[in-house]
C-alpha cells in the first residue's frame, strides 16, 4: 500500500512541473528601426514587422516588441533576451547617441543582431562596441558596398542553418567587415565569392580600397553573414550585410537564416527545421 505521505509527496511534485510548464517565462525581442528609405529597399520598419509577427506565431514561446528610434524609456530593455537592429548606418545609426547604454547591454549578455546598414558604425568606440556586440562591423575604406548576386553554395552545420538549403540571392551585399582578430569567437554562416565586377569602382569610404582588392586578389572567400559567441560565454551576436531589397523576406531561405539567428541569440535551441514561418510582405 502506497501511504499517504508519499501520494501527497507526488502530487505537489506534479503541481510544481505543471506549473514551471504553464508560467514558463517567454523570450523577449526587441525590435529597434529608423524610417529607412522607402518601401522598396531600406524598409526597416516593416522588415522587422515581419520578422517580429514570424517569431509570435512560431509557437516557440517569444514576445516581440518594436519602436521606431532608440527607445527613451530605458525599462524598455529589461528582460531583453535579444536586440534587433535595422537602421541606416554611419554616424545616424540609432546607437551613437546611446554608446553607454548599449555598452551595458552587451555587458549584461542581451543578444544582437544586425542587419544591412545597422553593420556599420565609425572607427573607434562604435565600431569596437559593434565586434564586442557581433563580432565584425563594416568599417569604411576597409569594407565595400557593391550589388551582386551572392551564390551560397554549401552552408555550415550550425543552428543558424537548419532548415536552410544552398541558394542564391542578389543584394547590396557588402563585404571584406572588419572582424575580431584572428576570426576568435566568430562562425562564418553566409560567405560567397563577389564577382571581379565589384571592384570595379573608384577608391572611396565605402566604394573600393587597396585593402579589399588585396583580399581579392588572393581569391579569398567574402563572409556575409556571421555569428558570434562573445568571450566567457557572456551572450551571442549575428550580423548580415544582406536585407537591402524588401521583397526577399518573401524568400524562404533568408528569412529562416534571420529568424534563425534571432533565436540563436536568445539561447534558445533552434528547431531541427528551423524557426516555421510563411512568406508574407507587410509594406
Amino acid at each position: 500500500m502506497i501511504s499517504l505521505p508519499r501520494i501527497l509527496l507526488a502530487f505537489t511534485l506534479s503541481v510544481l512541473a505543471f506549473s514551471s510548464l504553464s508560467f514558463a517565462k517567454n523570450k523577449k525581442v526587441v525590435f529597434l528601426a529608423d524610417k529607412g528609405k522607402n518601401t522598396a529597399v531600406h524598409a526597416h520598419e516593416s522588415g522587422n514587422a515581419i520578422l517580429a509577427n514570424a517569431l509570435e506565431e512560431s509557437g516557440l514561446g517569444f514576445d516581440t516588441a518594436q519602436y521606431k528610434g532608440w527607445p527613451t524609456d530605458a525599462k524598455v530593455f529589461d528582460g531583453a533576451d535579444s536586440v534587433v537592429i535595422f537602421c541606416n548606418g554611419g554616424k545616424g545609426h540609432l546607437v551613437m547617441n546611446h554608446l553607454d547604454q548599449f555598452e551595458k547591454l552587451i555587458d549584461s549578455g542581451v543578444g544582437f543582431v544586425f542587419m544591412h546598414y545597422a553593420v556599420e558604425v565609425p572607427i573607434g568606440r562604435a565600431g569596437v562596441l559593434m565586434r564586442e556586440a557581433m563580432g565584425g562591423y563594416f568599417e569604411t575604406h576597409w569594407s565595400v558596398n557593391p550589388h551582386w548576386t551572392a551564390d551560397f553554395k554549401s552552408l555550415p552545420k550550425h543552428p543558424i542553418t537548419r532548415g536552410v538549403k544552398p541558394f542564391t540571392q542578389k543584394d547590396e551585399w557588402y563585404f571584406h567587415m572588419r572582424f575580431q582578430p584572428e576570426m576568435k569567437g566568430v562562425t562564418p554562416i553566409l560567405s560567397a565569392h563577389p564577382p571581379k565586377e565589384t571592384m570595379n569602382r573608384k577608391d572611396g569610404p565605402h566604394s573600393n580600397n587597396p585593402h579589399v582588392r588585396k583580399s581579392m586578389a588572393a581569391g579569398e572567400i567574402q563572409h556575409i553573414g556571421w555569428a558570434y559567441e562573445r568571450p566567457n560565454g557572456k551572450g551571442r551576436g549575428f550580423g548580415t550585410t544582406g536585407g537591402h531589397y524588401h521583397n526577399t523576406w518573401a524568400r524562404d531561405n533568408w528569412r529562416t537564416v534571420i529568424l534563425n539567428a534571432i533565436v540563436w541569440t536568445c539561447g534558445v535551441d533552434v528547431p531541427e527545421k528551423g524557426v516555421p514561418s510563411i512568406a508574407q510582405l507587410i509594406k
